[in-house]
């Protein structure tokens, strides 16, 4: 189906499919749950809400026939290159393209807007969705970042690090 701009208006639903994929008991119908690293929420209506008020983010949506979003990543402009996160796929259809056409879609939109390069992080402990990323054409850059988890997202059950991944457009 087709992948589009989110608007303000899709909140409440992005809401919803963002947590279903990273966390609680439904995200762990999926391969990309965090249930297992953190507890808590992965993102709340108020902090999308604030994304689109912020002209260097966009996120873009899958929806399927009627109408129901069913994937989306967050795309923000940094510089010459494009972050990619939040990237979620509804758990009961991962494994199914989705995710490579989203990632497809993010390239797109990289290359309209004049960046060159996707850049990501991921949890470094995530070696099935690091390998994903790389037979994708991520590449590891080496640099390493901390997780800062803030209070109303829950709290971390081991510590975390984050890789940062890169590939050319």
């Amino acid at each position: 189906m087709p992948i589009t701009k989110a608007t303000q208006t899709d909140v409440p639903e992005l809401s919803r499919l963002i947590n279903s994929a990273y966390r609680g008991e439904s995200s762990k119908k999926g391969w990309t749950t965090e249930a297992h690293l953190l507890d808590g929420l992965r993102i709340d209506e108020s902090t999308l809400n604030g994304y689109f008020e912020d002209p260097n983010i966009i996120i873009l949506k899958n929806t399927d026939e009627t109408g129901q979003i069913t994937g989306s990543v967050y795309l923000e402009v940094r510089g010459p290159k494009l972050y990619v996160g939040m990237f979620s796929v509804s758990p009961l259809l991962q494994g199914k393209g989705l995710g490579r056409e989203l990632l497809a879609a993010a390239a797109t939109y990289a290359k309209q807007l004049g960046c060159h390069t996707l850049t990501m992080t991921v949890i470094s402990i995530r070696h099935e969705l690091i390998s994903w990323y790389e037979r994708r054409g991520f590449k590891a850059t080496g640099e390493t970042q901390p997780f800062h988890v803030h209070e109303k997202f829950g709290a971390a059950k081991q510590p975390i690090q984050l890789i940062v991944l890169e590939k050319g457009v």
